[in-house]
């Protein structure tokens, strides 16, 4: 990776951005406004032609006043052009409607995070997530995710599952291809990744270990698929040092879990895990580098979800840099034997065993 290695900005460049990082909120919202309200739907569907204010007000369900000053806010933000007073969508306003990525990130910035990163400054300087008390009074993040809004629920699923989704088909030739038998899903989440495995391999018996609240979750998906006798479930919180982690698993996964903690926390968790393994169980993880993605706008992505974490997730974990979590696995006790970049495109697939004893 050769990002962030130069500045290639001129004075000029560079004062303007500043100018757009300062009114960045307000850019945000009136985007999400203008793509929520259907504005941006009404002018992308007048093609080359356009609309006026007049017409755009009269399809619209805003008034007057309100589309002018939005229509107007998206010509500076880059949404629209205006030739002979009528608003045409560019590129970016295209992108900014349709674009799956694009969506998934505004809604679980918007739904989850934006109001608690008020107070970014004080979880920076407390090492806690000072944001998190604006969705409800919890340590983490994961203890209350089952007692999110509906709304805020449903955003940060969507976040979540649109990037382990799109890698999923590519990871699984790779774990079966030592044809566990038994899997210990880590950090199971909803319950997709079994989900996927047992359609994959209809011999595999999985176990899912996470938290219980997210267990709850992880169990209506089960139950979804009528997979109950293939899929177990463990109950544990991977903080608290004094539960490991059931042995006799042909495979252990991982699929953006290890994000979720501090390196003292990964480095603890590691070394339980390698003490369930022997020296023929494989340990798959699964994640987002910033310093392995195929473009810098990725990078930036994960660079800038590092700050969710510090404020509202749990005040101490990020997307690392890949150096970061080889040091935690040299560490443990464990080393890579294979891996690959841009699993799904954006991921890092890691295959792991147990060190050799010296």
């Amino acid at each position: 990776m050769n990002y962030f290695q130069t500045d290639t900005q001129t004075a000029f460049e560079a004062k303007s951005e500043a100018q757009r990082i300062a009114f960045a909120p307000i850019v945000f919202q009136a985007c999400r406004v203008m793509r929520d309200s259907g504005i941006l739907e009404l002018v992308r569907a007048s093609g080359n032609t356009g609309l006026t204010l007049a017409e755009v007000v009269a399809r619209g369900s805003l008034p007057r006043y309100g589309v002018k000053v939005l229509l107007e806010a998206g010509l500076g933000i880059g949404l629209f052009c205006l030739n002979e007073q009528r608003f045409t969508l560019t590129k970016l306003g295209y992108f900014m409607l349709r674009d799956p990525m694009t969506r998934v990130n505004m809604d679980v910035v918007h739904d989850v995070c934006y109001r608690g990163f008020f107070d970014l400054d004080q979880a920076v300087e407390r090492g806690q997530p000072a944001g998190l008390k604006s969705l409800g009074d919890w340590k983490t993040l994961y203890e209350g995710l089952a007692s999110f809004t509906p709304k805020a629920r449903a955003s940060w699923l969507a976040f979540d599952h649109y990037y382990s989704d799109n890698a999923f088909p590519a990871a699984l030739p790779l774990v079966f291809a030592d044809q566990p038998k038994r899997l210990l899903d880590v950090g199971g989440n909803t319950g997709k990744w079994a989900v996927a495995c047992a359609r994959f391999r209809p011999d595999v018996q999985i176990t899912i270990a996470d938290l219980p609240p997210q267990l709850e979750l992880a169990r209506a998906v089960i139950r979804e698929h009528q997979l109950e006798q293939r899929v177990d479930f463990l109950a544990t919180d991977l903080l608290d040092e004094s539960q490991p982690l059931p042995a006799g698993y042909d495979a252990i996964w991982m699929s953006q879990f290890l994000d979720c903690f501090s390196e003292p926390q990964i480095v603890s968790i590691l070394q339980r895990v390698a003490r369930a393994m022997d020296e023929r169980t494989t340990l798959h993880i699964l994640e987002l580098f910033w310093d392995r993605q195929p473009n810098e706008t990725a990078a930036f992505c994960l660079q800038q979800t590092s700050l969710y974490f510090t404020c509202i997730a749990n005040g101490n974990s990020q997307m690392y840099h890949s150096s970061d979590l080889l040091h935690c696995l040299a560490e443990s006790g464990l080393t890579v034997v294979e891996q690959r970049d841009q699993v799904g495109q954006y991921h890092t697939w890691l295959k792991c065993r147990k060190a050799p004893a010296t």
